[in-house]
């Protein structure tokens, strides 16, 4: 019994070694069958891959967008010939970094988490100017690295961009720059922007607010009585100085003219496309508050605390739960100012109804692809340089949010297009100043 037993036991062993091999074999032959097919296939979905990938690289990165000259709207005026002559950035080709440099987003982006490449460390002087409510205003000096070109006194009054101050990257870089070509610089710090700086008042820098700028340019006049000012201001900041040039003539005395870089030009208009999805335009405004409410809640005590009159009313949960610009503004920042209502105050903080008044000559630069100005804000800037022969727009095709960056491949020149042009046009007008006969100068703000 048992002898039967283990030769059944044998016999079904060699009975499955047999079908496992027929198994085998078949399965072989099938794949022998199948195996030329299955690379050609595996290849084929790899090239679909590759191919879908570098079609997502294109055009993410707008890579068969070409580069061109800036796109120029002005009046043919025998200053704007000699601007354009002299000034060779604004008539030449923009050539951003070939990679990366054409994406709009990406230039932005390196603008906002690594503001410029090698950022030097210019030496300045911070000063302190009280203001009638209590603020104090700071802003930083910087003297001039040499004798300017012309051998004249100038002073570069900055203006920079939301929540900025003198210590930022793209703002030192202009800076120096300026400052070896014969500036002196005095950069505004708005309001409570600078960490280390305490709020003296319950009140910060706003959208359109021109006391802290008007305060700064008024010390420069009195320091230096026989210098002329070139007023540059940068996103916000380009706002602030077009709205406080519009607001009185005599804020254009010893003007020689005025640079306003990415600006939007109208809150109102603003605040629709920022709600919206294209180009990320949500994304950003959410990124926007979101520093604006770390910037708020580090001055909380001295904007809500106490039981002082003057500390403004908000509903401080309401500012930890906002997600964008408008919900803040329309909490917090529109009562800086005693408005009414959030269109109230974009309407009264926006340069768009005083840019017109501005006498000077005026260069406004932004780019078709910043992905937080929208173009139908672009009809703004072209129309007053259709009809205005002291207004200068120039429009590139690419830069993103100030960035500009320049570079031939991957990686970017320290300077940025956006510091030449500032710096070559000023340059332009103070030449043009010093050729032009003297009772041309005493006519110049009532043209």
């Amino acid at each position: 019994m048992c002898v039967h037993t283990r030769e059944s036991t044998e016999l079904k062993c060699v009975k499955s070694v047999l079908f496992f091999r027929i198994i085998m074999n078949t399965h072989e032959s099938d794949v022998s069958t199948i195996s030329p097919e299955l690379p050609a296939m595996f290849d084929g979905m790899k090239l679909a891959a590759v191919a879908t990938v570098l079609y997502i690289i294109v055009r993410c990165l707008n890579l068969k967008s070409p580069t061109a000259p800036p796109d120029l709207t002005y009046q043919d005026t025998a200053l704007n010939r000699f601007l354009l002559k002299s000034c060779p950035q604004l008539t030449k080709e923009y050539i951003p970094p070939l990679l990366w440099g054409k994406s709009g987003h990406l230039q932005t982006a390196l603008y906002g988490k690594l503001g410029r490449v090698s950022s030097p460390h210019p030496s300045g002087v911070r000063k302190y100017l009280p203001m009638q409510d209590g603020a104090t205003a700071t802003f930083d000096l910087f003297e001039p690295m040499g004798d300017h070109r012309t051998g004249d006194d100038i002073t570069m009054v900055i203006c920079p961009g939301i929540g900025n101050h003198s210590e930022k990257h793209y703002i030192r870089t202009f800076v120096d720059y300026a400052q070896k070509d014969g500036y002196r610089c005095a950069v505004l710090n708005h309001l409570g922007a600078l960490p280390n700086i305490e709020l003296t008042s319950p009140r910060m820098f706003t959208y359109g607010c021109t006391w802290e700028f008007a305060s700064m340019v008024g010390y420069i006049k009195r320091t230096y009585p026989q210098t002329q000012l070139i007023v540059v201001g940068f996103s916000l900041g380009g706002n602030i100085v077009c709205k406080f040039l519009g607001e009185n003539t005599m804020n254009q005395e010893r003007v020689l003219c005025c640079v306003s870089v990415c600006q939007g030009y109208s809150a109102l208009r603003a605040q629709e496309t920022f709600l919206q999805w294209d180009q990320f335009r949500r994304f950003y405004n959410f990124l926007m508050a979101d520093n604006m409410k770390k910037i708020i809640l580090s001055h909380r005590h001295s904007l809500f605390a106490g039981s002082s009159v003057k500390k403004i009313d908000a509903d401080l949960s309401r500012l930890y739960t906002a997600t964008s610009l408008m919900q803040i503004d329309d909490n917090i920042m529109r009562k800086f100012h005693g408005h009414s209502s959030l269109k109230e105050y974009y309407e009264k903080e926006s340069c768009v109804h005083y840019i017109h008044n501005v006498k000077v000559p005026l260069l406004l630069v932004n780019s078709a692809d910043d992905p937080l100005v929208h173009d139908s804000l672009l009809t703004i800037p072209r129309t007053l340089a259709a009809k205005k022969p002291n207004v200068i727009f120039s429009l590139t095709l690419h830069g993103g949010h100030l960035g500009f960056f320049e570079g031939a491949v991957l990686f970017p020149q320290p300077l940025t297009w956006m510091d030449k042009v500032i710096v070559g046009y000023a340059n332009a007008m103070c030449q043009w100043e010093k050729q032009k006969p003297p009772c041309q100068n005493e006519v110049k703000l009532e043209l």
